[in-house]
């Protein structure tokens, strides 16, 4: 059964009771009013009798009239009210109606009640004639005479009444009903349209996986507009994270693609120069001797590039640093030394070091200054310089690495920070592409920015820009 079925048969279902309690007060009420308005005209009936019997003449007081039996109307087929004068002895003394062919019997208990009581309101049968009858005593103590007064009623009237008020309240349920089946369905359909709406345009996103489309949310301040709004963001959250989990797989392809492609220069040198040496002695010393540098470094640089590739997967998969005050200066200090210890061919200085603490992880800023100084070293030739700076400048420290080599072109001046990009050959050398990537990422977790430019003379210079610790800002 459909959801609009449902809601049609149940504003069906709450008219239909309401219809019902509403009949039954109707029919309660008017049958209280008809016996309440039939026990007010027997009693004023009941009254103008004993007007009557105050000043009737004794004769009529004293004996039965068959004339009044005979004037009387049946009760068999009429309805009205009619009066008995009944003496003490419940003889019928005068009557206007009758029951075939005799006065309507008044039960002995509704005259005892009706003297004991004064007055009393009595429903019985005769002959199969349900009657309401009035009784009241009557006397002429100028005559010594008692009696009562029956003004009664035949209850088929009010029977006749109830059954008429049942069928118009029936007759008028049907229309009532149908009109209310119509309307709820009617109302249902329209309220129901939006959410038909959402499910048809769900299915079809299901069905061309285009979460570029939304709802139309109307003007209406209502719940359906609410529904479509919540619908909307929904897919716009859908849409981005399908964005996003789609660059992601496509920098995997091209990550995996680029790993592969790096990974496998070095492996061939290293295939080659190790048949090379297996050939045995027929080699000479000096060509085995290249060999196994050959393989040596190979083998290095294939280290650098799973190390690096490592350290960008940790970051691919969240590793997040954990940041701590640490002072750059001692940091900048010690990398400086030990670069000139290693590259003694080159000049590595540091110059204009100022006290900076920013809050951030050592081992990793450790890592960023060496990747810019190998970077630096790797694009200067034998004799060329390097310089390490720190400064402050609006709440940031400045850390700068800069050289007098053969600089960077313009149009690679951002794309540098690329995976595996590397600029022209004069600048590739032996480098993975892998470095500055890394470096951005060690400075994007310190919530700073790295960037670089060409020096006004030759070379270049790297900076990375760090927030200062809130306590040395």
């Amino acid at each position: 059964m459909s959801f609009r079925l449902r809601l049609t048969l149940f504003g069906a279902t709450l008219v239909a009771l309401t219809l019902l309690t509403f009949g039954w007060l109707v029919y309660e009420l008017v049958t209280h009013s008809q016996a309440t308005a039939q026990d007010d005209a027997l009693t004023q009936r009941a009254g103008e009798v004993l007007a009557a019997i105050k000043i009737a003449p004794g004769s009529q007081l004293t004996s039965p009239s068959a004339s009044s039996l005979t004037a009387a109307e049946d009760l068999g087929h009429q309805s009205e009210i009619f009066a008995e004068v009944l003496d003490a002895s419940g003889a019928v003394l005068s009557t206007t109606g009758r029951i075939g062919d005799h006065a309507p019997a008044i039960p002995a208990d509704a005259l005892h009640r009706a003297v004991t009581q004064g007055h009393a309101l009595w429903t019985f049968a005769d002959n199969g004639i349900q009657l309401r009858a009035f009784l009241v005593p009557w006397s002429r103590p100028d005559l010594g005479l008692i009696g009562t007064v029956a003004a009664a009623q035949p209850l088929r009237i009010q029977s006749s009444n109830l059954k008429g008020l049942l069928g118009f309240l029936f007759i008028s349920s049907i229309p009532t009903l149908l009109a209310a089946l119509i309307a709820s369905w009617l109302v249902a359909g329209r309220a129901l349209k939006p959410l038909k709406t959402v499910a048809e345009t769900a299915d079809s996103i299901g069905q061309t996986r285009d979460l570029r489309r939304r709802l139309p949310e109307g003007g209406r301040a209502d719940e359906i507009r609410l529904l479509s709004r919540s619908f909307n963001r929904m897919l716009e959250q859908l849409h981005d994270a399908y964005e996003r989990l789609a660059q992601a797989l496509e920098a995997q392809r091209r990550f995996v693609a680029d790993a592969s492609h790096e990974l496998r220069t070095p492996l061939t040198t290293i295939r080659g120069n190790a048949g090379l040496l297996a050939t045995g002695p027929a080699v000479s010393d000096e060509v085995r001797s290249a060999a196994a540098k050959d393989i040596a470094t190979e083998a290095e640089r294939m280290s650098r590039l799973v190390e690096h590739l490592l350290t960008l997967a940790e970051a691919d998969a969240g590793q997040r640093l954990t940041l701590a005050p640490v002072a750059l200066r001692q940091i900048i200090a010690d990398v400086c030394r030990q670069a000139q210890a290693v590259h003694l061919d080159r000049t590595v200085r540091s110059a204009g070091l100022t006290d900076a603490t920013v809050p951030g992880d050592a081992d990793a800023l450790t890592q960023l200054l060496w990747i810019l100084v190998d970077n630096a070293v790797k694009f200067t030739s034998a004799g060329g310089h390097i310089e390490l700076g720190l400064q402050q400048h609006e709440g940031r420290a400045l850390l700068t690495v800069a050289d007098d080599g053969t600089g960077i072109p313009a149009s690679d001046l951002e794309r540098i920070f690329t995976r595996f990009y590397q600029v022209d050959a004069s600048r590739s050398g032996t480098g993975s592409g892998l470095g500055l990537s890394i470096a951005r990422w060690i400075v994007d977790e310190h919530h700073g920015s790295i960037s670089a430019r060409n020096n006004d003379g030759p070379g270049s210079t790297f900076t990375a820009a760090l927030p200062l610790a809130p306590d040395a800002a």
